[in-house]
């Protein structure tokens, strides 16, 4: 789970008043798409970061999908979640604590076709972009005992 800290609002008008929305409603942006909100812990500042993205699950498992729109970057919140894994993730009035992991090979192909099945914009977006978009798996965090 993200440290306790301050949190740092995006700087971008759209996600912050998207982040702002869900935490106020249900969880439908308001497009009326599923989202949920990814917290993350800042690479640079330190600061909790929250990120509007598609909501992809199945069977309590969340997949992320580090899309960017097809740029040829990756989005900040990707880096925050490799360099700390503890998410947290919150699916409508719902806040999980979850890990991070990235998926490769015959995980990830099904996992993509979930997002895209959800999203099929993706596809396009993978289209615009030489990088190979990333796809994270939260899961629930396991306990040592």
């Amino acid at each position: 789970m993200p440290a306790p800290g301050a949190y740092g609002p995006s700087s971008v008008d759209w996600v912050r008043e998207e982040v702002e929305h869900l935490e106020a409603s249900s969880g439908v942006a308001r497009d009326g798409r599923p989202l949920v909100v990814l917290t993350t812990v800042g690479v640079r500042t330190g600061l909790r970061r929250k990120t509007p993205l598609m909501r992809v699950e199945h069977r309590g498992t969340y997949a992320v999908v580090a899309s960017m729109a097809g740029a040829d970057h990756h989005p900040a919140w990707y880096a925050n979640v490799l360099a700390r894994p503890q998410v947290e993730l919150r699916d409508g009035a719902v806040v999980l604590p979850l890990v991070a992991r990235e998926v490769d090979g015959p995980e990830r192909a099904r996992w993509w076709s979930r997002a895209c099945t959800v999203f099929p914009s993706y596809a396009t977006y993978q289209s615009r972009t030489r990088r190979r978009i990333p796809l994270l798996l939260l899961e629930a965090p396991v306990v040592a005992g």
